[in-house]
């Protein structure tokens, strides 16, 4: 080997370490993991109206997550959309309240992370050929004046072909508009995250789909009962941190969802052995590339969209409903790797 292509191949090889030890935008240091907590007022609560949810019992989390969207005039159980429904004011297409600006009004999550699943759903067409422009700079701006980190998980699920049927190519084009218009607001309290449903994508497909490595900070997944290794495997090899975006116990036999009640003491025992305790050997297994995860502490039954949903119709996912779980989980999160709300937060993520 000669001496240029020695010192070629030694420049590669420092450039890489580099680039693989260089955090993602608000991505905690090694070993820690962001909580989050979603995903209506009501699962988080700790707000004046809402005082029966997450934060009502346990340590006010890291994150919430919440959703909107760029799909005006579609409709959802009898609401119909404006256009970033659920960011300013308060909104329910059939999934409980929503709200992101309440969480910036009260004091009880002056310290919080907002992740904001954004639909463009029936318009990502719209979205990619600059005839939403409007709504991309609405939410921007709503996003810089927030003045705190935000998670923005651009047509969240982009795989869920059966109930959110993107366009790859118009998604793709969707995803590159926001993230060049946000760019050019100087948008810069935002990371950009790509979320799968979690299972059924193999390596080409997530290849397919992805908008690239310059233009995602975070690769995500949902978890309702799957390690999804293939998402795992797709986020090292392009040394991206993974956010599991949405989780919830759903226990299943033979492929088919039974009762997941947290509220039934034999269930809950239940649930924690056969889905909380994988999901935390999920997260503790994977310290090197899962980063954050956000559990859905919802009485999925009391939502109009999930009644005659086969997976959710019998799912109460609430934590504060069973003593046991509620035990479990606070020792569980009583690890310091876990990170919740306080004044260090948002220095230890750089912002």
């Amino acid at each position: 080997m000669n001496l240029t292509r020695l010192y070629t191949c030694i420049f590669s090889l420092i450039a890489t370490i580099s680039y693989s030890q260089t955090p993602a935008k608000f991505e905690p240091a090694d070993g820690s993991c962001l909580v989050f907590v979603g995903q209506d007022l009501e699962a988080t609560g700790g707000l004046n109206a809402y005082t029966n949810g997450y934060t009502d019992f346990f340590d006010t989390p890291a994150g919430v997550t919440i959703y909107t969207n760029i799909s005006p005039s579609d409709e959802s159980f009898g609401y119909y959309n404006r256009g970033l429904d659920g960011l300013q004011t308060k909104a329910n297409w059939g999934a409980g309240d929503c709200c992101a600006q309440c969480y910036l009004d009260n004091t009880t999550y002056k310290n919080t992370i907002i992740s904001i699943g954004l639909s463009i759903v029936n318009h990502e067409k719209k979205v990619g050929n600059g005839k939403h422009d409007s709504y991309i700079i609405a939410l921007g701006n709503w996003i810089r004046e927030s003045k705190r980190p935000v998670f923005l998980r651009i047509g969240y699920e982009f795989d869920g072909h059966d109930w959110n049927h993107y366009n790859r190519k118009h998604y793709l084009k969707a995803w590159e508009r926001i993230y060049n218009i946000f760019r050019k607001m100087r948008v810069d309290n935002v990371a950009f995250v790509w979320q799968s449903k979690g299972t059924g994508s193999d390596q080409e497909a997530l290849e397919d789909w992805y908008p690239g490595d310059d233009l995602v900070d975070w690769c995500a997944y949902s978890y309702f009962g799957n390690p999804d290794t293939e998402m795992l495997t797709f986020a090292r090899k392009h040394n991206k941190p993974i956010f599991i975006a949405e989780a919830s116990p759903t226990l299943q036999t033979d492929n088919l969802f039974f009762d997941t009640d947290l509220k039934k003491d034999i269930i809950a025992k239940r649930a924690w052995q056969q889905w909380f305790l994988p999901f935390f050997k999920t997260i503790n297994d994977n310290k090197d590339v899962i980063k954050a995860f956000s559990y859905i502490n919802t009485d999925w039954t009391s939502q109009m969209m999930w009644i005659n949903n086969d997976t959710f119709q019998q799912v109460d996912s609430r934590i504060q409903v069973s003593p046991y779980i509620s035990e479990k989980w606070t020792q569980e999160l009583a690890n310091p790797r876990y990170l919740k709300a306080s004044d260090e937060l948002w220095g230890n993520l750089k912002f």
